[in-house]
């Protein structure tokens, strides 16, 4: 896992919930969709968003940020110029994802539901993480 200075954690920390105030979801959803640890509130948000306090650096939290990011720039691939349509998306129903909305399967479902919707929004990832597992099941056949 790469290692962030403090001053990149911290831009990085501003740019995730840049992109979440954009989605418009509650702190309280921030906090879940980020895997925070218990003892952060929602208040401290704020301190995040002004850049006062960085996300910790753990192995769950970085995939998550990863995934997130990952999410954000494909919604503005896909919706460029509209936001409100990135927003739409995010709490629509979807089929594939059993009538539930893209957001609600980020919270049900933490890491795994935000590869799920990065997958179903971002066709270059989902190009690349089938490809892994073609590869990985024929080396495991040998």
């Amino acid at each position: 896992m790469q290692q962030f200075s403090d001053t990149e954690m911290s831009a990085l920390t501003q740019a995730v919930v840049h992109h979440l105030d954009e989605w418009k979801i509650s702190a309280e959803a921030m906090l879940c969709v980020l895997g925070l640890p218990e003892e952060v509130r929602p208040r401290h948000m704020q301190q995040y968003r002004q850049g006062d306090k960085a996300f910790p650096q753990t192995e769950d939290i970085m995939h998550r940020i990863d995934h997130l990011v990952g999410i954000a720039d494909a919604l503005r691939t896909t919706f460029p110029f509209s936001s409100q349509m990135r927003v739409m998306w995010l709490q629509k129903p979807h089929r594939r994802f059993q009538k539930r909305s893209p957001l609600t399967v980020m919270l049900d479902e933490g890491t795994d539901g935000l590869m799920k919707v990065r997958i179903e929004v971002d066709c270059a990832y989902g190009y690349h993480i089938s490809e892994a597992m073609r590869i990985n099941q024929s080396q495991n056949a040998n």
